[in-house]
């Protein structure tokens, strides 16, 4: 897919900028925003040099599993200065088992949201997708929580920067149940509330119609934003739709439990402390 982006930057300085965003997540040490050196960092060399992240680890033995979307929630673009979605990719290595726990220590700055997961049944790709077309191809929905982390001193992003650092992606867990789209499962995706919680404490309560209005319409985004670079989803892909709350930093001992009013819950634990 990279050879689909049209890029301004020369190869040998997007390759180092992907160097610099792979040491800092290896080492656990960020770096300062690209554009601070690059204030005209484009969007499409962004992707170019995540793309060049991806290709890294697969190169290492990482297998693909789908796709997350970012920056679909108004809370979330508030919280980070932004105004417009992003995407990223998800591989076999980030997946957390649901209940399971995690060591915060691996990460820089981690912070969890309560999203929407979408596993298809048939491939989609752009142009031209539309929520309809998610909903035919989607095979079930289940409840998740993504972890993101950045790559970039204390979070300071911009839209570029968060699409260069893989769309801010570290980890996800996929909850139960499994359920399909429809009469004989969730009747409107658009409509489902959710509450994030830290222990036994409710820290934040948001709804599905927060993702670009419905959830649907968030991958069909996906779909068509990657067709513009040559790529698309594939049956199998999970999609993590976007943050029905806002992100919320990870504590020492902390233990997290997403509930989708009506799909299911979800839940992540941190044996560590963070810095």
């Amino acid at each position: 897919m990279l050879a689909m982006i049209q890029t301004t930057l020369a190869p040998a300085q997007l390759d180092r900028y992907a160097a610099d965003l792979r040491v800092a997540r290896d080492e656990r040490r960020p770096i300062a925003p690209l554009t601070d050196t690059l204030p005209d960092l484009t969007i499409a060399d962004a992707y170019a040099i995540a793309q060049l992240g991806v290709d890294a680890r697969l190169s290492a033995g990482a297998c693909v599993t789908g796709h997350k979307i970012g920056l679909t929630a108004p809370a979330v673009q508030a919280q980070l200065g932004v105004s417009d979605p992003d995407y990223g990719t998800l591989l076999d290595m980030m997946e957390i088992v649901d209940g399971g726990e995690v060591d915060a220590g691996e990460f820089i700055a981690p912070r969890v949201e309560l999203e929407i997961a979408f596993v298809l049944a048939e491939p989609l790709a752009g142009p031209g997708v539309s929520a309809e077309d998610v909903r035919r191809a989607t095979g079930t929905i289940a409840p998740a929580i993504e972890l993101v982390d950045s790559r970039i001193s204390d979070w300071r992003i911009r839209l570029a920067d968060t699409v260069a650092d893989a769309a801010s992606s570290a980890a996800y867990v996929l909850g139960a149940p499994a359920r399909p789209l429809g009469p004989d499962g969730i009747a409107d995706v658009a409509d489902i509330a959710a509450e994030l919680y830290r222990g036994g404490e409710l820290i934040e309560q948001g709804h599905s119609s927060a993702v670009l209005g419905d959830p649907c319409a968030s991958v069909a985004w996906l779909a068509n934003a990657l067709g513009r670079f040559g790529g698309s989803l594939e049956a199998g892909d999970v999609i993590l739709s976007g943050a029905c709350t806002r992100m919320v930093p990870v504590g020492p001992g902390d233990r997290f439990r997403g509930v989708l009013a009506g799909l299911g819950e979800v839940s992540v634990g941190f044996r560590e402390d963070v810095r």
